[in-house]
């Protein structure tokens, strides 16, 4: 009579915290570093497809959760759990090449594990850098530096890109590319994104969920949700609701419970419009977004 097999062991989870179909799974993690309290009771869940934004301020934890996820750094308490065999590529916030170097970029990305030409090829025309390929790393602007750090993330097909600050030095305009890029990058290989960001407001069209970050969980949901937490405009003051409420002007629609845009408003001649968005000068406010 055939025995039962035993489920796959998971890196640091039990099976009472492993959530199915999750890519990435962290329960009541915690973090410290001597008597410093870096990370307090953060849950975290990411699934196929989904794109995740750490958001919070300098020195929340952002960088320290994000090397948990990788598998960098143990967590002091709490669980962590990747899918079987998880294919990660991570783009890191920035890179630190000597200027003395000669090193081009098709070097660099063959350095690489496993990358080959044809790989390096695919990678380079997807992020719209095939034009650098023989271009000097130190050469490059921070926009097309950030593309080629990109393309290496994806040199390793990952189920799960991990992106720290994909946009660092980058103008704005360059920003929204990026993110846009990012989108179709997701929408294209059908993989997870965990993100992380300062600005809500930049990230708001390219991302599913946002976990507002301050050593805890201060709030999580879809973007413009926590864009009307208290928590969020206690963290992030006047500045952040203003910012907010530039980006909210140019986006017009409802969500259903899971983020999906369900009605979204077409501009014409008839609109009228007040200046302000209401969902963010009354957060009580239906959940309809306009001028």
């Amino acid at each position: 009579m055939n025995q039962p097999t035993s489920p796959p062991k998971t890196d640091t989870a039990t099976a009472a915290t492993c959530i199915p179909q999750a890519l990435l799974h962290l329960h009541a993690v915690d973090f410290h570093a001597g008597d410093r309290h870096i990370l307090q009771q953060v849950n975290l869940h990411l699934t196929q497809g989904q794109i995740l934004t750490l958001i919070g301020p300098n020195g929340a934890g952002k960088t320290t959760l994000v090397k948990i996820a990788l598998g960098l750094v143990v967590p002091s308490s709490g669980t962590v759990n990747r899918s079987a065999d998880l294919r990660i590529g991570y783009m890191p916030q920035r890179l630190q090449v000597d200027a003395t170097l000669p090193l081009s970029v098709q070097r660099f990305l063959q350095l690489a594990p496993r990358s080959t030409a044809a790989d390096i090829t695919t990678a380079l025309q997807e992020v719209g850098a095939d034009h650098l390929r023989h271009s000097r790393l130190q050469s490059l602007s921070g926009g097309e530096l950030q593309r080629v750090l990109l393309a290496r993330a994806l040199l390793g097909k990952p189920q799960l890109l991990v992106l720290d600050e994909p946009t660092q030095g980058v103008d704005l305009k360059g920003q929204a590319e990026l993110y846009d890029l990012i989108t179709r990058i997701r929408d294209r290989h059908g993989c997870g994104v965990l993100m992380v960001s300062h600005d809500l407001h930049l990230v708001m069209s390219a991302t599913d969920e946002v976990i507002c970050l301050n050593q805890h969980v201060c709030c999580h949901g879809h973007p413009e949700q926590v864009g009307n937490d208290p928590a969020y405009l206690e963290l992030f003051g006047k500045a952040g609701v203003e910012a907010m409420a530039v980006y909210t002007h140019h986006h017009y629609h409802e969500h259903d419970l899971h983020g999906n845009v369900v009605d979204e408003h077409v501009h014409d001649a008839n609109c009228q419009h007040s200046p302000a968005p209401s969902l963010l000068l009354h957060p009580n406010a239906p959940r309809r977004s306009s001028h």
